[in-house]
């Protein structure tokens, strides 16, 4: 929830209208001027509810990954694959999250090229309080039904497939 108080008007909308008055068609600008803006208000909302478990999304998200692990541990190339970041990013993650003894890097038992990471009981203690804590908020998305957030999820998924995402 903002801590501003809110415009009387919707500033996309108003876009919208000189938009389409001076360029052209406006539908496309404010479907992604509104994605953006949505994207602002989730990732404040999740940030303040992570942050009282000094976590980001992006070491949240390594956190539930190697939850979800069949083993608590994953290859950092399999990690940076499935949460789709640069090397270097799962590295700096990774090191954070070691220095909090929430993870613990390990050699791979058959390939020495290889370095596992691996949840530690700290680690998932955290991701179990860090996730009542944003379940509790729905992410930050609020204001829609729970068949339009599948809705949402399902179009958002089209656009992520035809850029090539998955």
């Amino acid at each position: 929830m903002s801590t501003r108080n809110p415009l009387p008007f919707d500033p996309i909308a108003r876009a919208a209208e000189i938009w389409a008055e001076r360029v052209g068609p406006s539908t496309t600008m404010a479907a992604v001027t509104s994605v953006m803006r949505v994207q602002q208000i989730l990732q404040s909302a999740v940030d303040n509810a992570l942050r009282p478990h000094n976590l980001t999304f992006a070491r949240y998200e390594a956190l539930v990954l190697l939850t979800f692990s069949k083993r608590g541990s994953l290859p950092m190339r399999v990690m940076g694959d499935r949460l789709q970041l640069h090397p270097t990013s799962v590295t700096n993650i990774v090191d954070r999250l070691e220095q909090d003894r929430l993870v613990r890097r390990m050699p791979h038992p058959t390939d020495r090229r290889t370095t596992l990471v691996e949840i530690t009981e700290d680690g998932r203690d955290l991701m179990k309080k860090a996730t009542e804590a944003v379940t509790e908020i729905d992410f930050g998305l609020r204001g829609i039904t729970e068949r339009q957030t599948q809705q949402l999820t399902e179009l958002l998924g089209k656009v992520r497939h035809a850029a090539g995402d998955f």
